[in-house]
């Protein structure tokens, strides 16, 4: 079941002046999954775009629909956090984002998810994607037992920064 934004946070984004209307056409959802909860995120981060009037088409990292990709207006990419407990924090298979398709010039939102501690994941994984051609407009970090809670305010956070 998906989350759905609360009046508050619609307030806190409309006085920003982000009011989740968007010129935004066509998005596309690239993930790597080791057991699922990733693979799961991605699904929410796609309803939470379609349920916007948006496009979304939703792959994993080894299927990239290169078509899509080339006409998204966004692209969210998503992993794991991989590594122990207290350090070692780093991107899930960071060397398969590393070979997938060039991403030059796009406006990418990164979304990892992790289980207890992600450390400073998230700036890895936002270098590995700007060394890729990305421009990074927004991040998150999604707790594994609690994936649908921000999934909304990270959307409407990365939709916005599509220029209308």
């Amino acid at each position: 079941m998906a989350q759905t934004t609360s009046p508050l946070v619609i307030a806190a984004f409309r006085q920003l002046g982000v009011t989740g209307e968007t010129e935004v056409t066509r998005a596309v959802v690239i993930y790597e999954s080791l057991t699922g909860n990733t693979a799961r995120a991605a699904r929410l981060i796609g309803d939470a775009v379609a349920g916007r009037g948006v496009d979304a088409c939703i792959y994993p990292i080894t299927g990239i629909g290169l078509k899509d990709l080339a006409a998204a207006d966004i692209v969210f990419v998503g992993t794991w956090v991989d590594g122990l407990v207290l350090f070692g924090h780093r991107p899930g298979r960071a060397g398969r984002i590393r070979s997938m398709p060039v991403i030059d010039g796009k406006r990418v939102a990164a979304f990892m998810t992790y289980a207890i501690h992600a450390g400073k994941a998230l700036d890895k994984f936002a270098d590995v994607l700007s060394e890729r051609g990305a421009t990074v407009v927004a991040r998150t970090l999604l707790r594994r037992d609690r994936l649908e809670a921000g999934v909304d305010e990270f959307v409407l956070e990365a939709l916005a920064t599509v220029p209308a």
